[in-house]
């Protein structure tokens, strides 16, 4: 009882006792001010209409203040499989003011079949604030902490759920239009529009053609590439102003959740200490276990957070097939718990290889296993680590193994032989390389052999100025490389005014963040479920090819996506190598 009594003291905050106002995420915003140079007035005056419409490019983030360079169309075209999400871009540019502008898709029709407007969406794309790589361009880590020595910009990026819009003087509005094709649907050309009105001008319209393969992509869920996007549940309380843990903390996050599932997320970030990334992140992560040092001496953990965000990811969201718990080397070494002697909060300081750790650590693995296997979720859960030294992990290893023999063990980080055997699953960083016996083994054991990118590279990236392309570029890269999956360390640690200002105090612009508060999605992210979507078929066609023995056509579709290595990728040629990459693999 005594136990009960103080682990109800600890987490009645956790637990989100009291009451705060939610913020009201539907409501517009004014977005920051642009002081880049832009196309002047004479310019804009100069053009051979007041309001112009035309489809884009999805590989371009078109200046709010200058005129797009497009060419002029009002017809676009793309192949689709079954079962796949595809995108568009519109853009309209205006001399006058545009007053309730609304956005509206058609139904899709090929004779008495249809793609339902229900299957499309159309959103008012909105700017934020981005800066730049390193001052040598070399990659986008390091602190940032005055933002004014570094070239900020408005660049576009975020896919608003406001659904009317006014568009102002001599702005360029774009307009996303995805369109998610039904699985169950005929083969064949579907015709729609998309259409543009509002209170003080005339409508506009503008031609879709899809055309359906009679291939289907499977539901997010059964797609067998590894997708691992970390989440944080802590910037979600803050942001929408709803206490820590209640049913509102987790209606607030099932949209945003649930986002991310339906891009076929395999895995639940679960943080098992207190600050695992030293605060990393505008809201640091707390840990979902508590953990009391007895009078006696021995050790007793409350498990009742940590329970309720595994059920609620799993039962709710339907993520599923993996829980990874951050982490046991933490950036400082300093381990809290509840101290029954004192009543106060300490803190063990120790590294691996020490007495205290093993003690620390030990003793709760141990339990932990047993709380996993009772819950039934031990065969899916690892113990994570994020970019360790090789002589750390070796001490974490052992202790994890001497908990339980069965423990899998995760790993974010640099190759390293002398470890990759222990590691289930291990995402390597971007530009190493799995020796091509140790990948075939590692398979065969049925273990995981992922990629990453972060802060450290140059391009690829998804940083809120990066070219949309690299998105989905990433993707291909991971195809070509035969990973099973991908990594990235940031879901939605958003900064303070995320959707305005994407800048933050230590990264690149956006690598904290692939989605804005609402939840709105991004042309970050869209571009990024194209490349799972992609990696996906690859998968799909080279198991048919190979139990079909087609051999031609095996070949065609490694060569096209065998090109997708570091040494191939420009600043300005991600976009023209997807595009190829995909008429190969439309056309098989």
């Amino acid at each position: 009882m005594k136990k009960t009594l103080i682990f109800f003291s600890l987490w009645a905050i956790s637990l989100g006792l009291g009451a705060q106002t939610p913020r009201l995420l539907w409501d517009n915003f004014t977005e920051l001010t642009d002081t880049k140079p832009h196309d002047s007035e004479a310019v804009w005056r100069a053009q051979p209409a007041a309001t112009q419409i035309s489809w884009g490019s999805t590989d371009v983030r078109y200046p709010k203040l200058s005129i797009p360079q497009v060419t002029k169309t009002n017809r676009w075209q793309t192949k689709a499989w079954k079962g796949e999400r595809v995108n568009a871009q519109a853009v309209v540019w205006t001399t006058t003011d545009l007053s309730g502008a609304t956005l509206t898709v058609s139904d899709l029709r090929n004779g008495s079949n249809l793609i339902p407007a229900s299957a499309a969406s159309a959103s008012f794309v909105r700017y934020v604030m981005t800066d730049e790589l390193s001052k040598d361009r070399s990659t986008g880590c390091g602190h940032r902490d005055n933002k004014a020595d570094w070239d900020s910009s408005m660049v576009a990026d975020a896919l608003d759920i406001i659904k009317i819009h006014d568009i102002q003087a001599l702005t360029t509005q774009p307009i996303w239009v995805n369109i998610w094709i039904p699985q169950h649907i005929k083969a064949g050309k579907y015709k729609g529009t998309l259409t543009v009105a509002g209170a003080n001008f005339q409508e506009m319209q503008l031609q879709m053609e899809v055309e359906v393969m009679n291939r289907t992509l499977p539901a997010p869920k059964e797609w067998k590439f590894h997708v691992d996007f970390w989440q944080n549940p802590y910037s979600v309380a803050r942001y929408y102003k709803v206490p820590l843990w209640s049913r509102e903390h987790f209606d607030a996050m099932l949209p945003i959740m649930k986002m991310l599932a339906d891009a076929g997320q395999k895995v639940v970030t679960a943080s098992i200490m207190h600050r695992p990334w030293a605060g990393q992140t505008e809201d640091h992560f707390d840990s979902m276990v508590g953990k009391m040092k007895m009078l006696d001496g021995s050790w007793a953990y409350d498990y009742t957070v940590f329970d309720r965000w595994i059920e609620f990811m799993r039962n709710e969201v339907g993520i599923t097939q993996q829980i990874s718990c951050y982490t046991m080397i933490p950036w400082a070494l300093s381990f809290d718990y509840y101290d029954q002697a004192t009543s106060r909060v300490l803190y063990v300081e120790a590294k691996p290889g020490d007495a205290l750790y093993q003690d620390y650590w030990g003793n709760f693995l141990t339990d932990f296993a047993r709380h996993l296997k009772a819950k039934g979720w031990f065969e899916i859960t690892t113990i994570a680590m994020d970019e360790r030294r090789m002589e750390d992990m070796r001490e974490a290893i052992q202790i994890i193994k001497k908990a339980d023999p069965d423990f899998k063990i995760g790993l974010a980080g640099n190759y390293h032989d002398e470890i990759q055997a222990d590691l289930y699953d291990l995402a390597i960083a971007y530009g190493h390389q799995y020796p091509p016996a140790v990948r075939e083994e590692r398979a065969k054991a049925g273990k995981l052999s992922n990629v990453y990118t972060c802060c450290a590279e140059a391009l690829p990236n998804i940083f809120t100025f990066c070219p949309p392309a690299e998105a989905t570029w990433t993707f291909w890269h991971a195809a070509a490389g035969n990973y099973d999956g991908f990594l990235r360390w940031a879901w939605n640690s958003w900064t303070t005014d995320p959707l305005r200002d994407s800048r933050f105090r230590t990264w690149a612009a956006g690598d904290c963040y692939q989605i804005y508060p609402g939840p709105r999605s991004s042309i970050r992210w869209e571009r990024i479920i194209e490349g799972i979507q992609d990696a996906e078929k690859i998968r799909i066609l080279r198991e048919e090819f190979q139990s079909k023995n087609q051999q031609n056509k095996l070949d065609r579709l490694n060569k096209a996506v065998a090109p997708f290595i570091h040494e191939n990728l420009t600043p300005d040629n991600a976009g023209e190598m997807v595009r190829e990459g995909r008429k190969v693999l439309n056309s098989l």
